[in-house]
């Protein structure tokens, strides 16, 4: 089994996507992924395929993929894009259209058919070997595209008209000028739209770029002497030494050696106030060295640093379809005959029961193939997912999926954890008691929590690390109670929550026991400060009607000393792993709920909520169970992500109304006459135009 990530070029719709969606389908791909905005393809090949004779299949639909070294070769090409080609068409277009006006003009040599054949042919040559291969290779696929009903469109028209031409010599049957204009104003409008359409992936383009610069690296002669000499980041590898000065940006993700420095981290984490970092500090590959100069070792290059992460996640969430897009993709699959044959029906109707002039009726019929839009359908989505997560990505939000997005738009109440979520993590131990030596408990303690992620745990492995380490014969972590250690002798040791102590004990109000041979030898008690953020965070979901609840496993006493300082509505303490998946499942069937934690134990809960939650700096197996990382941040960016997945929705409603809409409203008109095939390949240009003006808005509309 193996993923392959490909770049396609070529593609101009959602059909396109489409078109190779089936193709890879056929030849036993899985998890495939098109994204028509950006050209990004992935899929899942477990069926040994070979990969050249996919390339070649993709190839013979019109499209191609392309690596960076033959991408900037492709671009050299005459005629190689929609401005270049728009740009050649048009002298010979505007020519044609001055025919038009020759009661104004002495353009009276225009009316020659053989001239205006002539003028006609280099864009009609263009227009089909660019609309007429990729309609006609989109047919035998099985997904015809937009350029089907275009090439279909012109070639009625320059048909009609070369016939004229050759057996009537009469202006009545000459339309060269409509052939021009419908392939001339195409390519214009799908000029624009790429323009547009690429606005909507400017916040990740921001990120794409900053992975490629120059760096300093450092190397040892024969001598040993240092030596310093500039390097791309992309060849670095981990282990590597480098040199950062003040005002460089961190080429990749590396572990400071030597200096301190301040570090600015908005293009991670969305915050632009600057960063301390010091001996031992891990710098994020892309911020940028505001002052200081520090010499640090790679920890991570290319495609393994956060950035590199970040992008992908993005990407990968992009070319995901959320459920609403499922109904446009099936409309637009069959958009295209059905069009053809409403175009059909136009031209019988006009012509044998309004007994419509021949020439007209075919004009409307040519009308409706031009005006009609697949495209706004199909991209009516990924246009507003890529501006909603781009946006998102730049604040140092990230949503692992399209699904994700859409369904923050219905939830109604969310849940924090405590411990690392509401308040920092970063315990100190306050008090602690014990029946044995010091020294020894410390030992005991230390070596058993230095098995465990949690919070806790960390406070007491960098607090009392310097003792003694005691090596286990076995030891185990058991969520949501604590850690279990066997020595040499055979003695069983616990530390962990009040659950571990026998049903009579009589002191639980500590934050951990400890156990030998299931008798107390002693407790300690941590004290953690509430994020600053926590309380104007909760204030808001209160404010905006969404219940707020606390889950925890910490005890019920200090819950609820954060519950009533936060304002948070509801509290369940003391659970265990499994009943806080119970308790969000039974939530979950109440109102649509989502949860945000940062714990090894919050993580089932975690993959049961609606939507869940984790911030970037907690345990792994939260990180890979939640649909929503916010980076760095605490509490800090959750009602904005709210609000961008709320908004983000609402622009695909607005989005898939204006594709419905126009194409319900624009095809009668032009069925009945009110719109030339010229003013319809004009209004066709600009509707994917207005789409992604629609999408666009949302990277500076106010969202919570």
């Amino acid at each position: 089994m193996e993923k392959i990530d490909w770049q396609v070029e070529g593609m101009t719709c959602s059909n396109c996507a489409l078109s190779i969606n089936k193709f890879l389908l056929k030849k036993g791909m899985q998890e495939v992924n098109v994204n028509p905005i950006d050209g990004k393809l992935t899929f899942i090949n477990n069926t040994q395929t070979d990969l050249e004779k996919i390339k070649i299949g993709i190839a013979e639909l019109g499209y191609k993929v392309v690596s960076e070294n033959n991408a900037v070769a492709e671009k050299k090409k005459w005629l190689h894009n929609n401005k270049q080609r728009f740009l050649f068409t048009l002298p010979f277009t505007a020519i044609l259209m001055l025919h038009m006006l020759h009661r104004w003009l002495p353009v009276h040599w225009l009316s020659n058919p053989w001239l205006q054949m002539v003028l006609c042919l280099p864009v009609f040559l263009v227009g089909m070997y660019f609309f007429g291969r990729s309609g006609f290779k989109s047919l035998k696929t099985g997904a015809p595209n937009m350029n089907v009903l275009v090439s279909l469109g012109a070639l009625c028209a320059f048909v009609y008209s070369l016939v004229g031409t050759l057996y009537f010599q009469n202006n009545d049957y000459l339309f060269f000028e409509t052939t021009s204009s419908i392939i001339t104003l195409v390519f214009l409008g799908n000029y624009l739209e790429e323009a547009t359409l690429k606005s909507t992936q400017k916040a990740l383009q921001s990120l794409v770029k900053s992975q490629k610069v120059m760096a300093n690296m450092i190397a040892f002669d024969d001598k040993h002497e240092e030596q310093i000499f500039p390097i791309e980041n992309t060849q670095l590898k981990t282990g590597d030494l480098i040199l950062i000065k003040t005002g460089e940006q961190v080429p990749v993700d590396c572990k400071i050696l030597w200096g301190d420095c301040l570090v600015n981290e908005a293009i991670i984490t969305g915050e632009s106030i600057p960063l301390n970092r010091t001996k031992k500090d891990i710098l994020i590959g892309g911020s940028i060295l505001e002052s200081g100069t520090i010499k640090a070792q790679v920890t991570a290059a290319g495609k393994d640093t956060v950035l590199s992460g970040i992008i992908q996640m993005v990407q990968t969430a992009q070319a995901q379809k959320p459920p609403m897009q499922k109904l446009a993709d099936k409309i637009s699959a069959v958009f295209v005959p059905v069009v053809i044959g409403i175009s059909l029906i136009t031209f019988l109707l006009n012509y044998f029961l309004f007994h419509t002039a021949f020439d007209q009726s075919l004009m409307r019929a040519i009308a409706v193939l031009v005006i009609s839009c697949p495209c706004a359908m199909g991209l009516a989505t990924p246009a507003a997912i890529s501006v909603g997560l781009g946006r998102a990505a730049k604040k140092g939000i990230l949503f692992r999926n399209a699904s994700s997005l859409e369904s923050f738009k219905k939830i109604k109440q969310i849940v924090f954890d405590k411990t690392g979520t509401l308040t920092t993590g970063s315990f100190t131990i306050s008090n602690f008691r014990t029946t044995i030596d010091e020294n020894l408990f410390k030992s005991i303690v230390f070596s058993l929590e230095k098995y465990s992620n949690h919070p806790i745990a960390k406070c007491i492995f960098n607090e009392w690390k310097n003792n003694d380490l005691i090596n286990w014969k076995k030891v185990e972590e058991i969520k949501g109670v604590g850690i279990k250690g066997e020595d040499s002798q055979g003695n069983i040791f616990e530390a962990g929550a009040k659950t571990i102590l026998s049903n009579n004990a009589n002191e639980t109000s500590h934050n951990i026991y400890v156990l030998k041979n299931k008798e107390l030898i002693g407790w300690l008690d941590v004290k953690d400060e509430i994020r600053s953020e926590a309380k104007n965070v909760v204030q808001w979901f209160n404010e905006n009607n969404i219940n707020t609840i606390m889950l925890t496993g910490d005890m019920q006493s200090k819950a609820d000393e954060v519950t009533w300082a936060l304002g948070i509505k509801k509290v369940y303490a003391e659970k265990t792993p499994a009943q806080k998946m119970e308790i969000i499942d039974h939530l979950n069937k109440e109102l649509p709920t989502a949860m945000i934690g940062d714990g090894i134990n919050d993580a089932p809960a975690l993959a049961k909520a609606t939507v869940g939650i984790s911030l970037s700096d907690a345990s792994q197996l939260a990180l890979q169970h939640a649909d929503l990382v916010l980076m760095n941040q605490g509490l800090t960016n959750l009602p904005e992500a709210l609000g961008l997945g709320r908004h983000t929705f609402i622009t695909i409603k607005k989005n898939l109304f204006w594709a419905f809409a126009y194409n319900i409203v624009a095809i009668p008109i032009a069925a009945a006459g009110f719109l030339t095939p010229t003013f319809s390949a004009l209004a066709m240009g600009f509707s994917d135009v207005m789409l992604a003006i629609i999408s666009l808005h949302l990277f500076v509309k106010k969202v919570f």
